[in-house]
């Protein structure tokens, strides 16, 4: 397994420019523009029916586009033959012959392109996991082992980039917690990840970058980091009135009060104090049962900006689009 360790300052591993997919009426993708950093372990995410896979589907020459253009490692989609080795790829559910074993499935699915060594094998089925297991029929494996053998075939050219379609989905907690660790454990070894999910909180958890992507397009990318610590400072209340609440709090300038529940509310703006929040609804008669920081994560993030919450940085300063080696959050509003 490649130990080389890549940098955030090399070109982009992905990059597309317009990338667009319809099929018949239906428009899958449209205008789609994402660079993927060389090094990274980036998160495409976005609700089902989003164009997460069919955007996949194009970046491993399944599907053609319509319009548009689209490199990996540098070289047109157009032309996957060039790549040979150097991408490796689990889209949807892997299949494989459930009398075999793990790694007689593997030997003949490699004996295609030319065979492995047993070394190599036996490296590969330790990093996802599997040693244990690896003599086993695979009719016997769990959804997580049967997806953790799928990522061992997608490793054992040994690539550059990896490219997954939904790794999770589908499995239970225990499931989860293994391909995360083995996501982070391959990332650590030098290999760019590009998986596409809708699991916020795995994301959040495994991945340096993401994009939030909606109805074909791009609506938001930048780094894990940057898009968390951009969010507005949020404070939960739960009240017994929510309407008088947010009648009180409405009143108070550079507050922002939503309902969120049935009695609570989620406070956001410059102004916002615990203690003068409750203060202000105690003097309103309004008793207030709980009053707490919100925790910022990926979820808030996801929510904010597809309800169009958040109102700032690089298209009201005038920055960029997050680039290779940038920490900086991009939001994109009317599409591209």
């Amino acid at each position: 397994m490649n130990g080389r360790r890549c940098t955030l300052s090399e070109p982009p591993l992905i990059e597309t420019r317009g990338l667009t997919k319809r099929f018949g009426r239906v428009r899958a993708v449209e205008g789609l523009d994402l660079l993927v950093p060389h090094g990274s372990l980036f998160g495409f995410l976005g609700p089902n029916g989003a164009g997460k896979s069919t955007t996949i589907r194009m970046l491993t020459g399944l599907i053609r586009p319509t319009s548009g253009a689209a490199s990996v490692l540098g070289v047109p989609i157009g032309q996957r033959l060039r790549l040979g080795s150097r991408v490796g790829a689990l889209i949807e559910e892997p299949a494989f012959y459930p009398w075999l074993t793990a790694r007689q499935n593997l030997r003949l699915l490699t004996s295609l392109s030319g065979g492995v060594s047993r070394g190599e094998m036996d490296a590969t089925l330790e990093l996802v996991g599997l040693t244990g297991s690896a003599d086993r029929a695979v009719g016997g494996y769990s959804h997580g082992m049967r997806q953790r053998l799928g990522i061992a075939q997608a490793l054992l050219p040994q690539p550059e980039l990896l490219i997954l379609d939904e790794p999770a989905s589908g499995l239970d907690p225990e499931g989860l917690a293994q391909v995360r660790e083995m996501l982070k454990a391959l990332h650590e070894r030098g290999i760019t990840i590009f998986l596409s999910s809708h699991l916020l909180a795995e994301v959040e958890m495994t991945c340096t970058h993401a994009a939030v992507v909606m109805a074909g397009q791009v609506i938001a990318e930048g780094e894990v980091g940057g898009m968390l610590g951009g969010l507005s400072p949020g404070t939960r209340l739960v009240v017994d009135d929510v309407q008088g609440a947010l009648r009180t709090l409405g009143g108070i300038e550079g507050v922002r009060a939503e309902q969120t529940a049935e009695h609570a509310i989620r406070v956001t703006g410059e102004a916002v104090d615990s203690a003068e929040l409750n203060k202000a609804l105690v003097h309103a008669g309004i008793r207030v049962r709980e009053i707490a920081p919100m925790r910022r994560t990926l979820e808030s993030f996801y929510m904010e900006t597809v309800r169009g919450g958040q109102n700032a940085g690089p298209e009201e300063t005038g920055e960029g689009n997050i680039r290779p080696g940038g920490s900086s959050l991009s939001t994109k509003r009317g599409g591209q």
